[in-house]
């Protein structure tokens, strides 16, 4: 448990493909994907960041996601809020042919911390 207060904020990454990704030909997808490979593992080698896991809700949603927005989540302990900003700037920056990754998927981020259950309390009468 040290080890979280050099990482003191969890961080889910809510990371979901768009209407884009869906629309391009078939033989134009494999270059998303690789993209997104390059995100995780830029992901992964950031300083002050430790992913937890990654989940994949590919199986159950097929398609769009109209009614849950995300398909893919990183959970990840990191440093601070800076750090957090930079995993979501990867969207930006992560080229895709001649566009950049944000063109095809969108990343939000909800901040938090580790839950931590206080040892019970003797109840004194």
């Amino acid at each position: 448990m040290s080890d979280n207060r050099n990482l003191p904020l969890r961080v889910l990454f809510c990371c979901g493909v768009t209407q884009n990704f869906f629309d391009l030909p078939r033989e134009q997808i494999g270059e998303v994907w690789q993209a997104y490979g390059k995100m995780l593992n830029a992901v992964e080698a950031m300083e002050n960041v430790r992913v937890l896991g990654v989940m994949d809700d590919d199986r159950l949603v097929v398609g769009n996601a109209d009614g849950a927005p995300w398909t893919f989540y990183i959970m990840a302990d990191v440093a601070d809020f800076d750090t957090a900003v930079a995993v979501c700037n990867l969207y930006r920056t992560t080229p895709v042919g001649e566009y950049n990754l944000w063109r095809y998927g969108k990343i939000e981020a909800r901040v938090g911390r580790a839950l931590t259950v206080p040892p019970a309390v003797a109840n004194h009468a």
